[in-house]
């Protein structure tokens, strides 16, 4: 069991180390990257992954609507807490909520269970996804434009491929090939930005940041136990719901504190602590559902 665990965090931390060191040393510009990632790689993911034979949606209604309980009944807890630490909720909340379903919870299935778990993988993904840029953004600016995220090529795939998979239809062999292999490089290339990333942030505020780490897997796990508990899952299902639950705080959740100027610093300290404790929560959680 101790094995195989490692087998699935090690690549996971190696490809990370190796975009750290990479930064450390040539300071890359990795905003191109990024943005090919977002708005080719990551969107043939997705399609990929709805508009392939073998998904069939209702299969993973009972799975989106456990994700969703889980982003939304974190935020629930996590919001007495920040009053109770004087910590703005703008600034707690949302990291809380919004974790690293993408850069870490898609490769991390993969990795333990094999590409069989990539449609499940891809559901979590887009549920915390699109609640982020719709609720989070809203949550720190009432006055944000959420809807212009339907015009995002992440849910554009997302609406295609799910058109695709209602219609009974796939996409022919030849041309699903080509979007899986564009949609194979994103992970590997969304873990290797994530290392990057971190040159960057600093441990100011670390005793918010430790709070968080803490926080974050528990409220998910809390949530997670509590939808279970009213709606069991299949097994694989569970397994799925329990590491997603356990997830660090998204990157995403700086730069968007940065673009809303919404306490940056303390943000970045809550997302670089909290992936860095999730080395060893996730072996923790992966122990018992493996």
């Amino acid at each position: 069991m101790l094995l195989r665990i490692f087998s699935v965090i090690f690549p996971i931390a190696a490809m990370v180390i190796a975009g750290f060191v990479y930064g450390r040393l040539r300071r890359p510009d990795m905003r191109w990257p990024n943005q090919i990632n977002m708005e080719v790689l990551t969107p043939a993911l997705v399609l990929a992954a709805l508009a392939s034979k073998d998904f069939q949606l209702l299969r993973y209604a009972d799975l989106a609507q456990g994700a969703t309980l889980v982003v939304l009944g974190s935020g629930v807890l996590a919001w007495p807490v920040a009053r109770w630490l004087k910590v703005s909720a703008k600034t707690l909340v949302p990291p809380m909520m919004f974790n690293n379903s993408g850069n870490m919870g898609i490769p991390l299935l993969l990795l333990a269970f094999g590409p069989a778990a990539l449609p499940g993988a891809v559901i979590l993904f887009l549920i915390e996804m699109i609640l982020h840029f719709s609720l989070g953004f809203y949550m720190l600016d009432h006055r944000a434009k959420w809807w212009t995220f339907l015009r995002q090529p992440v849910l554009v795939a997302t609406g295609l491929g799910l058109a695709i998979s209602l219609s009974g239809n796939h996409l022919p062999d030849p041309l699903l090939h080509a979007v899986k292999m564009l949609g194979d490089a994103s992970v590997p290339l969304a873990l290797f930005a994530l290392g990057v990333r971190m040159v960057d942030i600093s441990f100011r505020d670390s005793k918010l940041g430790l709070v968080g780490a803490i926080l974050c897997p528990a409220a998910g796990l809390l949530m997670a136990g509590l939808f279970l508990w009213l709606k069991p899952l299949p097994q694989e299902q569970q397994a799925w719901l329990w590491l997603f639950a356990a997830l660090p705080p998204a990157v995403l959740n700086f730069l968007v504190a940065e673009q809303f100027r919404q306490e940056p610093e303390k943000v970045a300290s809550i997302v670089l602590i909290g992936n860095l404790v999730s080395l060893l929560v996730m072996p923790l959680v992966m122990y018992f559902v493996l």
